[in-house]
């Protein structure tokens, strides 16, 4: 099964992306969320991020 870029429903800060994205590459959320500190224009590609991603489906 192919792994998809969702937006994560267990590790989420604000609206999933961050932990979406860690789920996808299989590391750690607080890595990504470094990341998106340091980079320039972070917000800007946060908000465009979390509006593109799908939500991922709720678990049981």
């Amino acid at each position: 099964m192919q792994n998809k870029l969702r937006r994560s429903y267990k590790d989420r800060a604000i609206s999933g992306v961050c932990g979406g994205i860690a789920e996808f590459f299989g590391i750690s959320s607080l890595g990504i969320r470094i990341l998106f500190i340091i980079l320039p224009l972070n917000l800007l590609i946060y908000i465009i991020l979390a509006n593109t991603i799908p939500d991922s489906p709720p678990s049981l």
